[in-house]
Formats: structure tokens, C-alpha cells, sequence
């Protein structure tokens, strides 16, 4: 399996609803998984999203310092997910709403030429929707 020069990891509990919620929201195909000895946990998923990959584990705070974005907390980073038309978004936006994520801003055409919208998923990370307005 070749990886792609620059992907996003996240850390997000449940792993396992995450994944599950990246499949319907954005159709998210599930490239490898690696369970953890402790069968409880995700220890490694890489999901191919719109072309591109996206990889992500549940928290492991026993091998580093890391967590899940805290509820009501400002994001420190997005995931930028690039759509061929502008209706892409809007049915992105709407779907994933009803699954649960939060619409932070749009779907509008931007001042800067596309159709764009943020989403924040049900488990604290924001999504950056934009194609061809």
C-alpha cells in the first residue's frame, strides 16, 4: 500500500463510530484497520476520503500526548476536502448534518469563488467543504 505524501491523523473516541460516521457523511472507504491488544480501542484506520486519505486512531495517552478535541473548544486545525461541483457541498453538508455534525458556517458562495461550508463532525474535528461555486 502506497501512502500519500501529507495526511491528516486524528485522534477521536469512539474510533470505531467515527469511522462509521466518516463512511456515511463523506463516503469514506476503509483502507486498513489494526485493532489494539486491548480490544476496546482502534490502534490504526486509514480511510481513503475524495480521493485523498485520512488516517485516525482512538486515544492512546499510554504512547504519547495526544487527545480529542475538547467539546466547545476553538479547532486548532481542518480537514479541507475539495469537491468537483457545488452541489457536492450543499448534499455533503446536509448529510452530515443529519448525522449528527454541527454546520459552522454555510453552504454560501464565497467572496472567494467557491461554493464552501465548515461542518464539525460529532466527535469535535471541522471539515472545510468547497468546489467550483
Amino acid at each position: 500500500m502506497t501512502r500519500p505524501p501529507v495526511a491528516p491523523y486524528l485522534t477521536v473516541s469512539p474510533a470505531a463510530a467515527a469511522i462509521a460516521f466518516y463512511g456515511a457523511a463523506f463516503g469514506a472507504v476503509q483502507k486498513a484497520l489494526m485493532p489494539a491488544l486491548d480490544g476496546m480501542r482502534i490502534m490504526h484506520c486509514e480511510l481513503e476520503i475524495n480521493g485523498g486519505s485520512v488516517m485516525l486512531s482512538d486515544a492512546f495517552p499510554e504512547f504519547g500526548k495526544v487527545r480529542t478535541p475538547l467539546p466547545g473548544d476553538f479547532a486548532t486545525a481542518s480537514v479541507s476536502l475539495e469537491f468537483p461541483m457545488a452541489k457536492d457541498v450543499d448534499e455533503t453538508v446536509s448529510r452530515a448534518a443529519k448525522l449528527g455534525a454541527t454546520t459552522e458556517a454555510g453552504p454560501m458562495n464565497s467572496f472567494w469563488g467557491t461554493r464552501f461550508a465548515v461542518v464539525r463532525d460529532p466527535f469535535g474535528h471541522r471539515w472545510m467543504l468547497n468546489a467550483p461555486a
